[in-house]
């Protein structure tokens, strides 16, 4: 059976947020056993926190998908770095669910991307690189690049 690229990009999406990557542990590996109280803290002054950091992720995904669907998008400071107003262990259960829902929805429309799409523009962005192809790695590494920061703060 033939696999397709974007099956391949999706399957990248998954093992960096769920497990299995080559590298060690995933986004939601790292976070396991975080509290609300670990999440919000902020361990290393100027940096932001763990929460901040699922936040941003989520953000991200979510910006990713309307791209997907055609829309122009860019996300203001208060989006791209959402802040905490509720530190309750309610709340941050609710923000680890949400970002797991975005994560698995940005998946879901990779899986039935057909290839084709991979090399179209981004829409709103300038340059023959921009393509999704390109920002689908993007979105892997970006989720990786704040893992590790993740994995950092709640050693901190």
């Amino acid at each position: 059976m033939t696999t397709s690229e974007a099956n391949r990009i999706a399957d990248q999406l998954r093992r960096a947020f769920d497990g299995e990557a080559w590298h060690g542990d995933s986004f939601f590996e790292i976070l396991e056993g975080v509290t609300a109280a670990q999440a919000a803290a902020r361990p290393i002054k100027g940096a932001h926190s763990i929460w901040e950091l699922v936040l941003h992720v989520a953000a991200w995904d979510g910006a990713v998908l309307r791209r997907l669907g055609g829309v122009a998008v860019e996300l203001a400071d208060a989006q791209n770095f959402p802040p905490v107003t509720d530190a309750s262990e309610t709340a941050w259960r609710k923000a680890l669910a949400e970002a797991r829902r975005v994560h698995e929805e940005l998946i879901g429309v990779v899986v039935g991307l057909p290839d084709s799409r991979l090399y179209e523009m981004v829409p709103g962005k300038q340059g023959a690189h921009y393509t999704n192809y390109y920002m689908l790695h993007g979105v892997v590494q970006h989720e990786l690049y704040h893992a590790g920061q993740i994995a950092l703060l709640k050693k901190a």
